[in-house]
């Protein structure tokens, strides 16, 4: 096979194991990124793991990980994922030891920068947050604070794309990382397919808000799901907080507390967040002009779909279908 045909190889993912090792957080690339294939049934992702002097990696419930080399694998990384690790430099002092620095240093400048839960601490430490929004576990977002006030942190959210570097929230939020990566990479349909073989939701509603411990109190059994399901359905309809207080059978205050207790967003934020998904997926799958998508979407216009992928993807709606389109025709 010519050079010119020959299919591009697997995106290199490198898990750089920090002990004491969070061992949860450190399997969620292999399952999820590592799971992911094209049309032809090739891997999209290669996933290794690396420790600072290649031996296992203890984590804090009572094993080891041995990975598969040492901390020179990162050279070769077009990603770097740090999963949750008490690593005590970057968790208590705000520091990295000199080994760290030096096996972070060994990453490439392009490299994409990824962490998991309290793996942000070690981006952190390291600079790479540095006047970026960031997020991890909400249990600790005050300590994190006092050590890293340069960094803009958010602990409402499952997790946050700067970019170049991409932080999530605690444990689980990193499959909902991850399977955001691959959308980014490849599209919904690739991370759909990898979350119905993992037998997750391709898309968690809300934030890391609604786990958050606080006193909330429970007046009934009254719950916003089966409104959030309806307007799954109908996101071309009127979808305004009288429209869903009214289904919901209670007042627009009680309403929107619940919602927001329930998903960790408010129902304006949600309804826009859930329009603009479904935006992507018709971009994606169909042909259909973006006037067509705007109505189908629940955004009326053109326009306004324009204002709103510009704001959360970065993008207009165009680009985003060339982007996906372009990789579909690559692929093939």
């Amino acid at each position: 096979m010519s050079s010119s045909r020959r299919k591009p190889r697997p995106h290199r993912v490198v898990v750089l194991l920090l002990e004491p090792l969070v061992g949860y957080d450190a399997t969620i690339p292999s399952a999820v990124l590592g799971s992911a294939q094209d049309s032809e049934g090739r891997h999209l992702y290669d996933v290794r793991m690396a420790s600072l002097d290649g031996g296992p990696v203890q984590t804090t419930t009572g094993y080891a990980v041995v990975p598969h080399g040492d901390s020179a694998l990162l050279a070769e990384a077009d990603t770097v994922i740090v999963p949750g690790t008490r690593v005590p430099g970057p968790r208590f002092d705000g520091v990295v030891s000199d080994e760290l620095a030096i096996a972070l240093g060994r990453s490439r400048k392009d490299a994409r920068i990824v962490s998991i839960c309290t793996g942000a601490y070690v981006l952190a430490a390291a600079g790479f947050l540095d006047g970026r929004r960031a997020t991890t576990h909400w249990q600790h977002t005050e300590t994190f604070r006092s050590l890293y006030p340069q960094v803009d942190l958010d602990e409402d959210v499952l997790f946050t794309d700067d970019g170049d570097v991409l932080t999530s929230a605690g444990l689980s939020a990193g499959v909902d990382l991850c399977l955001h990566l691959l959308r980014r990479d490849h599209g919904a349909v690739v991370a759909n397919d990898v979350a119905r073989y993992c037998v997750v939701p391709p898309w968690r509603d809300g934030g890391q808000a609604q786990f958050i411990e606080r006193p909330v109190p429970v007046v009934d059994d009254a719950s916003t799901s089966t409104v959030r399901a309806w307007a799954l359905g109908h996101l071309d309809k009127d979808l305004s907080v009288p429209v869903l207080a009214r289904r919901a059978r209670m007042s627009e205050r009680t309403f929107a507390r619940r919602f927001r207790d329930e998903t960790g967003l408010t129902p304006a934020s949600w309804v826009t967040q859930q329009r603009v998904r479904h935006a992507q997926h018709l971009l994606e799958t169909t042909d259909l002009t973006v006037d067509v998508i705007a109505t189908r979407a629940g955004f009326g216009t053109g326009a306004s779909l324009r204002k709103h992928t510009a704001a959360t993807l970065g993008v207009s709606p165009h680009a985003y279908r060339r982007t996906f389109r372009g990789r579909e025709s690559r692929s093939a």
